[in-house]
């Protein structure tokens, strides 16, 4: 995988975007085995022929890059997939359907390069059927894209259609829901307490009877977070860890 070079296929509707693309990927070494002008031809061409580098642009007439992305089979000849658009809205998705990067344009070739690195990085693990092991989210904060890791996070709290995650100081908001989070979140690390909320389990100093069967467990730093009555058992027997 090192030493041979990578094969890319470009979809963008847009045909000057296509060539200049095309331009930068043959002066890094790669060789471009074809162009889409949408997701429908995208699809068709990757089924005459595997790619290692999915180039794809978001909005096209038809089938967008986005929903292109989702019935791509994910097996061992999945391509790297490096999304190129001019559109920032649709960067938590993409990484939510296992993009290696997210090029904005104009695309810069320095940032090519990086996008580069990290497709090479995902086809050598592909390749030697090893799977990475998801350790972070990606959240909106002000405007730009902030990596979370998995393990900082503190707690969990449900509010309507997101969750909260509260990470040293400060919080963030992501549209997920608290099944999807609890499967993402390392197990080993963290306790359901109540159905709004997850815990850091390191950060658990205790149980606290406030009386009338109802129990919350007291935090590090002195807050007290209630524990549903479903989940006081599990607790309760956990704090064993």
């Amino acid at each position: 995988m090192a030493d041979r070079a990578l094969s890319a296929l470009i979809v963008d509707d847009e045909a000057p975007a296509r060539r200049l693309l095309g331009l930068l990927c043959v002066e890094l070494g790669l060789h471009v085995a074809g162009e889409a002008d949408c997701g429908e031809a995208a699809l068709k061409a990757l089924c005459e022929r595997s790619v290692d580098i999915l180039f794809l642009d978001i909005a096209m007439p038809g089938m967008g890059g986005m929903e292109a992305a989702r019935r791509l089979p994910r097996d061992a000849h999945a391509p790297a997939i490096v999304f190129t658009t001019a559109l920032t809205a649709h960067a938590l998705a993409a990484f939510d359907v296992g993009a290696v990067d997210y090029l904005l344009k104009p695309i810069e070739p320095d940032r090519l390069v990086l996008a580069l690195m990290r497709a090479r990085a995902f086809l050598t693990g592909r390749d030697a059927g090893t799977t990475a092991i998801e350790d972070h989210l990606w959240v909106s904060h002000r405007g730009d894209l902030v990596r979370v890791d998995l393990a900082a996070v503190q707690r969990v709290e449900a509010e309507r259609d997101y969750v909260r995650l509260h990470v040293e100081g400060r919080s963030h908001l992501l549209r997920e829901t608290m099944e999807n989070i609890a499967a993402r979140l390392p197990g080993p690390l963290f306790r359901r307490i109540h159905r709004s909320t997850i815990v850091r389990r390191d950060l658990i100093t205790g149980l606290r009877h406030e009386g009338g069967g109802v129990w919350s467990v007291v935090l590090h730093d002195g807050a007290a977070l209630r524990i549903g009555r479903s989940y006081l058992e599990d607790v309760r027997q956990r704090l064993t860890w």
